[in-house]
């Protein structure tokens, strides 16, 4: 298992960051919110848990190991996968899950793309004492330019056009810009989808 990946990185992508090892590239899967945080060029250490398919080797990576570890923890739940268990950290950080979890917060787990009303009561049943209490590492919210390119990168992982990803940006930006405080990610992902929707 590879527990962690420290390296310049090589290139960053909407979903992937390009880590070099010792002269290899490490395609690392990554939450908009890890991405943003990573530079070309720049040292970066991430955290990551190994994915083994019969036609695929995936890594994905964290900002840190409490991220990893609730990643894993996601997927003992029945019927989420690694792709599901990295969209609810996409929009929560591990603290907020934990909080939704132990008060049964469904709203919460239905702001996350592909979880509707049961899938969250299901959820919310599986995942009860497994994840634990918060531990208090609440992940810093997204700064004033920052929201828009983490939305943005979130959209087209989720398989939308950059066109379309730029015109939903735009459609949440009075929201964003309305939020008491920095805007939350995961509030944004939620309007922009239901934009997009729309549209279609």
């Amino acid at each position: 298992m590879i527990a962690f990946v420290t390296g310049p990185v090589a290139a960053l992508a909407p979903t992937t960051a390009v880590v070099e090892v010792g002269g290899v590239g490490m395609a690392v899967q990554c939450t908009p919110n890890t991405l943003s945080a990573l530079r070309v060029g720049q040292e970066a250490r991430l955290h990551t848990s190994l994915v083994v398919r019969e036609d695929s080797l995936t890594l994905y990576g964290f900002a840190d190991d409490d991220e990893r570890q609730v990643f894993e923890l996601l997927q003992t739940a029945s019927g989420v996968g690694p792709r599901l268990a990295q969209a609810m950290l996409a929009v929560h950080a591990p603290d907020t899950l934990r909080a939704a979890v132990a008060s049964g917060d469904e709203k919460a787990l239905t702001a996350v793309p592909g979880i509707g009303k049961k899938g969250a009561q299901k959820l919310l049943l599986e995942l009860k004492d497994r994840l634990g209490a918060p531990v208090g590492t609440a992940r810093p919210a997204a700064g004033a330019a920052g929201w828009r390119d983490q939305l943005h990168a979130a959209l087209v992982g989720l398989g939308y056009a950059a066109r379309e990803a730029d015109d939903a940006v735009t459609a949440v930006t009075p929201q964003a810009e309305a939020a008491d405080g920095e805007p939350q990610i995961g509030l944004l992902l939620k309007a922009a989808l239901q934009t997009l929707n729309r549209a279609r």
